[in-house]
Parts: C-alpha cells; structure tokens; sequence
C-alpha cells in the first residue's frame, strides 16, 4: 500500500472542505490508503472564538477527525498539506507542528516523500499563491519532493472568474466575510490534486 496523508488546519471551514475533496481524489489510485488529519488549534485562541459562532461550527463539525500526530508523518509516503493563508504564509498553528517535528528533520524521515500545499484566502489577491510557494521552503529543508497542479490537467485555472486554483496547487477564495464555500471547480481541482501525488508516491515509494 502507499500511504497519502493529508494533515489540515482549519479555522473556518474551508480548508477542511477541500482537505475531504483531495482525500476523495488520492483514494481513487488503486493501492492507496488515506488518513485525514487536523492540525489542533491552539487553546487560547478557541477561548477567544468561542464567540463567533462560524467559527464554532466549523470546529464542531471536524470533532470527529483525528489530531494529526508526528507518528502520522512518519507513516505516510506522501503528504498533502491544507494550508490556509495568514498574510501570505502558513498559520503559526501548522508552523508549530512543522518546528516540533525537527527531530524526523534530524533522522531525515520526510526526504524523498512527495508533498503538496492547498491553500485558501479570503479574496483571489489574498496571499493564495505567496502561501503556497513560501510554504514550500521549509518542506524543502524536510526534503520533500513537491508536486504542483498542471494546467493541462486543470482548464479550470484558466479564467477570468474568482476562483482558486493555480499551477503551484488548488486553493479556495472563501470570500471577505468569509462565508463563501468551495465552488466546484476548486473542489475538482482539490480531487485531481489528491490523485496526482497520490501517483507521483507510488513510483518514489519503491525507490526508497
């Protein structure tokens, strides 16, 4: 079996909604198997949105997927990664579980596993692009092998409307309020994402 691993933050929903679409896509490559994880939210900031109730429904609604732990790294012989942007990089949540996994960094456990960043922001000039290849330095450093999303696989990227996705990887605009979802488009996108690395982990898994 290859193991694709999708681990997640997700503050509001959106992430978390692409993340179920790029799972349904890695599952469709015979002899995968798939784990969806989330990166925890920190506690004093769950204290403070406690308040809102979106952010609340978001976060009840994703109770049920398991925390994503350094072990689950480990298993996994490619990684997708739900990102979403804070000011053009990825959220001090993910930042925290990449830096507290340094230890796998020292052993080199992450080297030659295939990886990918899907993303999303609140507007299509929001940081969607800047957060994926800024995301992409420290995935380096592990010596990860990145995978992108082609425009000849995905004629979704070229036009003119508001929507995510790019040649670097699939996103979402989750609107300046933050209370748009996924267009279908991005989640097709999302599911190509899941099937690409899915594949591209399969060929790298014999080499090590």
């Amino acid at each position: 079996m290859t193991n694709i691993l999708i681990p997640y933050y997700s503050a509001y929903g959106h992430i978390y909604e692409m993340a179920k679409a790029v799972a349904e896509g890695a599952s469709r490559v015979e002899g995968v198997e798939v784990r969806l994880v989330r990166i925890p939210e920190f506690d004093f900031l769950k204290e403070k949105m406690m308040s809102q109730p979106f952010y609340v429904q978001a976060h009840e609604a994703q109770s049920h997927i398991p925390e994503a732990t350094h072990a689950d790294l480990s298993w996994a012989d490619g990684i997708i990664w739900g990102i979403p942007s804070r000011y053009g990089s990825m959220p001090a949540q993910v930042k925290q579980f990449l830096d507290s996994a340094s230890w796998l960094w020292m052993k080199g456990d992450l080297e030659g596993k295939a990886t990918a960043v899907f993303t999303s922001s609140g507007s299509i000039h929001g940081g969607q692009e800047a957060t994926i290849l800024t995301s992409f330095v420290p995935l380096m450093h592990f010596g990860m092998i990145f995978v992108g999303l082609p425009y000849a696989e995905n004629p979704e990227q070229l036009t003119a409307d508001g929507i995510g996705g790019s040649p670097y990887s699939a996103s979402t605009v989750a609107g300046p309020d933050g209370t748009k979802t996924p267009d279908p488009r991005e989640l097709t996108m999302a599911a190509r994402l899941g099937t690409r690395v899915a594949k591209v982990s399969q060929p790298l898994q014999s080499l090590k």
